[in-house]
């Protein structure tokens, strides 16, 4: 025989010499050797009777296994034929031992390497563990398949990583141009408000403009007919005092009370001319005065890269709801998902800071703060979690988020929540803006990072934060 052997012949041949089975026996291990060939095993040095291949102990007799006797005639008699004395089995090459030209029927589990029988009772072998090579290979293609899993698993993460950056990437695009279209509008509208103030301010210049032209020109008119007046009085003196004789006294007298008769002298007005230090002393502070009646500010803003993909926020980033729909956003570490909860994009480490939420008739809501560390990955009840400083509204029922939680009696229901949080001692604490009634604090060390936290589960009315008033002053030093 030339070819590789056929499943059969493994079957049917011996795993010590390799060669079809010669008076076969089994032992209790179930496994089957030529009689003579584990004797000779069993007779090497001090060798227990233990099996070749699985090295358990064989305390009773080998058994003579007629079956399989049978089977190795039939075989040799239809196969073999008369000329083939040797009944010699070829291998392949890569299945013969290098070292002793054995087959390789056992599998070194220590050197994960398979071996044949000789290396087995070799120095290298010697007391290894050992299995046949077929449950080896049984065993080594199940951690095939459990690293091909793995590695299927791996890809699969890859793949959808890279859809998320691919998302991210034209959201990216989308947030770019949000925001574009959001910062021309606020500039359009400081664009209005200084051409209507430029406007305002030309319309005043041209109205004094007018007014005190019109007025010294009234001067002007008035003391025209003074000259007037006065230049006649000098032609009738400069006459008279042409004439002579007794004529000149005759007239001097009318003349000369007309002469001098008051005449008040030509004098500028005050105010006469424009007030140019009025309308240019510290023109842009003025306008900046103006301007900070049409400015709103809020000292904490809604952060949409943390918003859950069912929340919707006013563009202005001051007001948010929920939502039926689930929008199509980067699963970016710091969105909520799927708790519907967003953060402010201001956080804090120390000091002290207030804002002001609007409730209004929302009928499930949260309010207060969040440490940097808490999962955002988790549907939970947020207030339970630790990491929550909040109270919230929910079932008609207002709690504070303590463990147990704290039920909180309140005698109206707010429409507006204030946040009072001072870093450095470790308190948060809540009250309502309408009379400044105290609803809880929280007494709790800040030890990290902390953001307003908002959850919201209404899609009515949203919870909207409420503007500060602010004013320009000049520092004045005395």
């Amino acid at each position: 025989m030339a070819g590789r052997l056929s499943l059969q012949e493994v079957d049917l041949s011996c795993p010590i010499c390799c060669e079809i089975f010669r008076d076969p026996v089994v032992l209790k291990c179930s496994h089957s050797f030529c009689a003579p060939c584990l004797q000779q095993y069993w007779t090497q040095g001090a060798r227990k009777r233990d099996c070749p291949l699985c090295r358990s102990q064989s305390v009773d007799e080998p058994v003579p296994s007629l079956t399989l006797k049978n089977l190795c005639e039939a075989y040799i008699q239809e196969g073999e034929g008369p000329e083939d004395t040797a009944g010699e089995l070829y291998c392949d090459p890569g299945e013969m031992c290098p070292l002793h030209g054995e087959r390789l029927k056992l599998y070194c589990l220590p050197d994960k390497e398979p071996i044949c029988v000789v290396c087995h009772t070799s120095r290298k072998h010697k007391q290894h563990d050992c299995c046949p090579v077929s449950e080896a290979v049984v065993d080594v293609k199940e951690k095939m398949k459990s690293a091909l899993g793995s590695m299927q698993e791996k890809r699969d993460a890859f793949d959808k990583m890279k859809k998320n950056y691919e998302d991210a990437v034209a959201y990216i695009q989308v947030q770019a141009r949000f925001v574009e279209r959001r910062t021309r509008e606020e500039f359009e509208k400081l664009h209005g408000f200084l051409a209507a103030e430029e406007e305002a301010r030309m319309e005043a210049l041209k109205r004094e403009e007018e007014q005190k032209s019109r007025a010294l020109m009234e001067k002007i008119e008035e003391i025209a007919g003074n000259i007037t007046s006065v230049s006649e009085s000098i032609r009738v003196l400069e006459e008279e005092m042409a004439l002579e004789g007794i004529s000149v006294l005759h007239k001097c007298k009318t003349t000369l009370a007309r002469a001098n008769s008051p005449i008040e002298d030509p004098v500028m007005p005050p105010g006469a001319l424009i007030d140019v230090a009025r309308c240019l002393g510290s023109l842009n502070f003025h306008v900046w005065e103006k301007m900070h009646q049409t400015v709103r500010f809020t000292p904490v803003t809604f952060d949409p890269n943390t918003a859950a993909p069912w929340l919707i926020l006013s563009e202005d980033l001051a007001s948010v709801c929920d939502s039926d729909e689930k929008q199509k956003l980067p699963d970016n570490p710091e969105r909520f998902d799927p708790d519907t909860g967003v953060l402010a994009r201001e956080s804090f480490t120390s000091g002290k800071h207030a804002w002001v939420v609007g409730v209004g008739g929302n009928t499930a809501w949260v309010v207060g703060v969040a440490k940097e560390s808490i999962q955002r990955k988790e549907k939970m009840s947020s207030v339970l979690k630790n990491g929550y400083l909040s109270v919230y509204f929910y079932h008609k029922m207002y709690f504070a988020g303590t463990s147990p939680l704290t039920r909180l009696n309140l005698k109206r229901n707010p429409q507006r929540i204030r946040v009072q949080l001072d870093c450095d001692k470790g308190r948060v604490s809540f009250y309502d803006p309408h009379d400044n009634t105290h609803i809880y604090t929280f007494k709790h060390g800040v030890a990290e990072r902390v953001f307003p936290y908002f959850w919201v589960g209404c899609q009515q009315c949203p919870l909207t934060l409420e503007p500060l008033e602010v004013s320009v002053k000049a520092v004045e030093y005395f």
